[in-house]
């Protein structure tokens, strides 16, 4: 598997992680820049679902080895801090 540009898994956080934390943030990571690029933060729960389409009929992220439940709320919250992080790392990353 290709290593993503991105290490936004590494990026400091403002609170301790946990393994679940450290998984989300590295399926952030793969996550096509066309595709983030694409998230809009009005959208609803239920529209940012199904754009991702990687949540479980229950509700919850699909994220293997993981100790918890990724619900949408802090899906959103993580995705849209990996955006920042993309938008403010993005011109270095893809001109080096």
């Amino acid at each position: 598997m290709k290593q993503p540009i991105w290490n936004y898994e590494q990026e400091p956080r403002p609170e301790t992680g946990d393994e679940t934390s450290v998984n989300l943030r590295a399926y952030l990571d793969r996550m096509p820049d066309e595709k983030a690029r694409q998230y809009r933060p009005e959208w609803s729960d239920e529209e940012t679902v199904n754009w991702c389409g990687d949540f479980r009929d229950d509700g919850m992220l699909f994220l293997i080895c993981t100790e918890r439940d990724v619900e949408v709320d802090e899906f959103r919250r993580e995705l849209e801090l990996s955006i920042a992080y993309r938008n403010r790392v993005r011109e270095q990353l893809l001109h080096t």
